[in-house]
């Protein structure tokens, strides 16, 4: 209701003035050609200064309206997006005291210089120092942004501490893959000519085959895949092994406050640490059903707005319990092979003799 009685305010005041000024315009007329662009002049002028006036006071009201619900609200979910938020803030100090400064002498100085018989226009075709300071000082604060920005870029792409935990993410039209190394902590070899859609999503090397020339990996055959729903673990670094299935995809992180490309056929790597639990990141943001997202940020197809993943950030007590749950891959395509599929088989086995053995008993 207050934001729309004020949009109603805002058109009643410029309706007026624009009426004045067409009412001055009229009068001008009557007096002169002459006297109409002078009056017009005082006019502009004075409408430059009320813009200045109502547009910084709608910067500041916007900025406090709308600042919740940007993500710059809520600190970085990893500790490398810390570095993300700096250099963010950074720019947006540099940029926010130029863009006020600027603005102020733009629309005083249209005011203040307006025409004036008593006055005479002065010109001045070249200042060297005017020149040297509007462009050293600029490019000195780039070169400072850009120095930060490759230094946080090939650490966040670089390698992860020891021990990190390892995802290969996999994009595809319209959603994600997740691939865990299994026991052995190896990922086995996937080739994109064995890709199923049904049984072998990934491409990996479970047999082989004489035509493309591949063998049987055995490390492929304890990889856990998942799709849509990733889990990682707080405070241990995850390193991302990225990449695509058919077209360019982009790695989303807004949360985490960081994103990178997924190429098909060239991997791309990006680490990081998290820092709050799933569970703990809902009572920050007092929204129950948060949820870290992993998006497509490159514009993939029609599908591309539905392509949505989700983080789950989990103790090591909770990963170690859901991936004890998780079974290879390689089963869901050679269900005979499963053990505990074998052990269903060898006790139906067993039932079965026993009852055979009973009916012979009893003959």
């Amino acid at each position: 209701m207050a934001i729309s009685l004020i949009i109603v305010v805002m058109v009643l005041v410029f309706l007026i003035i624009f009426q004045i000024s067409k009412a001055a315009e009229y009068v001008a007329v009557l007096k002169g050609e002459e006297q109409n662009r002078k009056k017009t002049n005082k006019i502009n002028g004075f409408l430059m200064i009320t813009f200045l006036v109502v547009g910084l006071i709608g910067v500041w009201y916007c900025n406090n309206l709308l600042f919740g619900k940007t993500l710059l609200a809520v600190d970085s979910a990893s500790v490398q997006g810390e570095r993300v938020d700096n250099m963010l803030w950074i720019t947006l100090t540099v940029t926010g005291v130029v863009f006020i400064i600027t603005q102020i002498l733009l629309f005083s100085f249209a005011y203040k210089y307006q025409e004036n018989d008593k006055r005479k226009v002065f010109y001045f075709p070249h200042n060297n120092k005017l020149e040297v300071l509007w462009t050293v000082v600029p490019a000195i604060f780039l070169t400072v942004l850009v120095v930060m920005g490759l230094r946080n870029w090939f650490y966040f792409t670089g390698e992860p501490p020891k021990g990190a935990q390892e995802i290969e993410v996999t994009g595809k039209q319209f959603g994600w893959i997740f691939r865990y190394p299994g026991n052995d902590g190896v990922f086995g070899k996937k080739y994109y000519k064995v890709i199923d859609a049904g049984s072998n999503s990934l491409g990996l090397i479970w047999q082989d085959n004489a035509d493309l020339n591949l063998k049987d990996d055995p490390f492929s055959h304890d990889d856990i895949v998942a799709e849509q729903t990733m889990y990682v673990v707080k405070d241990k670094p995850v390193k991302l092994i990225i990449g695509s299935r058919d077209v360019i995809h982009d790695v989303g992180l807004s949360q985490f406050r960081l994103k990178t490309d997924a190429v098909p056929g060239i991997p791309t790597t990006m680490w990081f640490t998290p820092k709050y639990t799933t569970e703990e990141m809902k009572k920050i943001t007092n929204n129950p059903n948060f949820q870290y997202e992993i998006s497509c940020d490159q514009m993939c197809g029609n599908g591309h707005y539905s392509m949505k993943g989700v983080i789950q950030v989990v103790t090591q007590e909770e990963y170690d319990v859901w991936m004890a749950k998780q079974k290879p891959y390689y089963f869901s395509a050679f269900p005979d092979k499963d053990p505990s599929n074998q052990k269903v088989d060898s006790t139906k086995a067993t039932a079965s003799i026993i009852n055979t053995s009973n009916s012979i008993a009893k003959k």
